[in-house]
């Protein structure tokens, strides 16, 4: 009917199979108008009396998998794994058993556009083959074992996902980076992890070569190109496919096994290398999957984050696949409102996961021109979001936005879940896979109501979805444990209905004139006026109360020419009848942008550093 996929990986031909057939006739019926061609080649404490309940009077408003918060939490129980397991073949090549019997809905397992008419759409199927043939470069041509790590660096393109799920088949150790590294980046990553292959496009591998000299346990490097060019010392994905078997044997896994290693972004100092089990994503992502995104085999899950995010494997890989999901991606090499609110117009999304920053410049759009007919769920993390930013979505959408946290240690610890009446605010409840409570620095509980750090109970039993280690520090690791508890370093408190309300990283805190005031609650204030498209509040020196809260605040458009001393005090009487008035802030400055993680987290401890006059820490 359609003849042939074209793959991303060259020139190789594969009958497209019958189903994908019919999922295309479905989407077309389903949703939207476009040439389906198969083409390669990508806290504030809100008052507690402030409720929203999930009243079923706006669209898609019924959970598919969640019944009651308390039934869940009670009841949930992680399968019990003992021995091996392997997420490619305990859960991915299953799903395609179930494909092939007719047992799934016609989704594609991955779809990928790049805005330039250019559409990818594979079976789990299709997944397996191309995966399998990676795997047999990795461990045929390349002569990588288990155990050894990968470092990856490639853009939201398809090839991504196949190095993903070759590393799963071979127990080879994935090391995610992001396409925004510098080659100083790179070196320490590549040193750092003993990594003895990469895998980039060619757009990085000058970066690469210029640093591989120091690092002496890389000896295979794999370039993603498809021009005809050519790079000394670099093997071309595409040739070296050309050249293996699809028959593999996925490798018997231990569940303790090293699964994957990210380095994590953080506010704080040099990156971290946090390692993950074969099980703790592999199957301690499924509470993500099942009740925060609300999937099932039937949904199409688009997910922003950047490939070098954990983000990324905790919903465009893990969470959608256990649920069977379609996986959507965007090849959008940046972060660009329209076109994510035509993308979501156009194609039968039904669940949309993006950052709070990201929802913030959204909202700045005009959403009355799009229609958002096959959008059923929203959520956010990597940060708190705002009140004032959920009420604008849900006046444009009709639709909630749900709100996670978590670590790129823990996987997700607390969220509103698809059902849940949401305070806005809060960040949720405890996720059912944790027992979180707020202690206190030697790690006994508090009371409801007492600021203290977040913490999750790791005594009598480690929960296996948490962290193994950070890689070669085990002072770091040590460190994150205090009594029973593993810490944070977040900090917030827990009020009577069990509700989480984030604070601050502890190190965020501010502490003027006696008053402890999270940088969160101001940051809240300030963005519900309509002048502040963004935020960061820091503490400031200050010769009597030895320390004030400062905001540094990026102004929405139509105010940049405003009266920046009217915008002052304007913008701090705002605050003091938002909230309590000592949190007010008492210096202000304007800035275009404000410093951030690479995965678009504020970094609060740089402009705190440029405040108290010494260099700011490394990235």
């Amino acid at each position: 009917m359609f003849g042939a996929q074209k793959s991303p990986l060259g020139g190789m031909q594969q009958p497209l199979r019958m189903d994908l057939c019919f999922t295309s006739i479905r989407l077309r019926l389903m949703k939207r108008l476009v040439d389906l061609r198969f083409i390669l080649k990508e806290l504030t404490r809100s008052h507690p009396r402030i409720i929203i309940r999930d009243s079923h009077t706006h669209k898609a408003c019924h959970p598919k998998n969640f019944t009651d918060y308390d039934t869940i939490k009670h009841e949930f129980k992680f399968p019990q794994i003992s021995g091996h397991f392997n997420f490619a073949e305990d859960v991915l090549d299953k799903w395609a058993e179930k494909e092939k019997a007719g047992g799934r809905a016609p989704n594609p397992a991955l779809w990928w556009v790049d805005g330039q008419r250019r559409e990818v759409q594979w079976s789990f199927e299709e997944l397996g083959f191309h995966s399998r043939k990676l795997a047999n470069v990795f461990t045929e041509l390349c002569q990588l074992r288990q155990r050894d790590r990968v470092f990856l660096m490639l853009p939201r393109i398809p090839e991504w996902w196949l190095v993903n799920i070759a590393c799963l088949r071979t127990g080879t150790v994935l090391l995610p980076g992001t396409c925004q590294l510098t080659a100083r980046d790179i070196l320490h990553r590549l040193r750092t992890s003993g990594a003895k292959c990469v895998v980039t496009d060619e757009f990085l591998a000058p970066l690469v070569d210029e640093v591989a000299p120091q690092c002496p346990a890389l000896n295979c490097k794999i370039i993603v190109s498809h021009s005809n060019s050519r790079r000394d010392g670099w093997r071309n994905l595409q040739d070296l496919m050309s050249h293996v078997s699809s028959n593999h044997v996925c490798v018997k896994t231990p569940r303790d096994d090293p699964m994957s290693i990210f380095f994590t972004s953080g506010t704080t100092g040099s990156p971290k290398m946090t390692q993950h089990s074969q099980c703790s994503f592999g199957i301690g992502l499924t509470v993500n999957g099942k009740y925060w995104l609300d999937l099932t085999a039937r949904d199409v899950l688009w997910n922003t984050s950047d490939t070098g995010w954990a983000k990324t494997a905790w919903s465009s890989v893990y969470g959608a696949w256990i649920q069977g999901s379609c996986v959507f991606v965007h090849r959008m090499p940046r972060f660009d409102t329209s076109t994510v609110l035509e993308t979501l117009s156009k194609f039968p999304i039904t669940t949309f996961c993006t950052a709070p920053t990201a929802y913030r410049m959204l909202i700045q759009e005009d959403m009355s021109k799009y229609s958002f007919g096959s959008l059923q769920h929203c959520v956010c993390a990597g940060e708190p979001i705002n009140p004032e930013v959920m009420q604008k979505w849900k006046q444009a959408t009709g639709l909630h936005i749900y709100e996670g946290y978590g670590q790129t240690e823990t996987v997700l610890i607390a969220g509103t879940f698809k059902g849940m009446d949401i305070k806005p605010g809060s960040i949720g409840k405890a996720s059912p896979a944790y027992d979180v409570q707020i202690v206190d620095d030697e790690g006994t509980p508090l009371s409801k109501g007492t600021e203290g750090n977040i913490g999750i109970r790791v005594k009598p039993h480690k929960p296996f979805c948490l962290f193994t280690e950070y890689t070669g520090d085990p002072e770091k690791t040590a460190e994150c444990y205090r009594a029973d508890f593993y810490l944070t370093g977040d900090r917030g408190y827990m009020d009577e209905d069990g509700y989480l309300w984030f604070v601050g990283r502890a190190d965020d805190v501010i502490l003027s004139a006696g008053y402890r005031i999270g940088p969160f609650e101001v940051e809240n204030a300030l963005i519900e006026h309509e002048a502040v498209a963004e935020s960061a509040v820091v503490s400031s020196p200050d010769p009597i109360r030895g320390e004030v809260v400062k905001a540094f605040i990026v102004l929405t458009a139509e105010y940049e020419s405003h009266d920046k001393s009217q915008l002052v005090a304007d913008l701090q009487t705002h605050v003091k009848q938002v909230t309590a008035p000592y949190k007010y802030p008492r210096k202000i400055e304007f800035v275009e942008q404000l410093p951030k993680t690479i995965s678009g987290k504020i970094r609060r401890v740089e402009l705190r550093k440029r405040e108290w006059s010494t260099k700011p820490e490394a990235e």
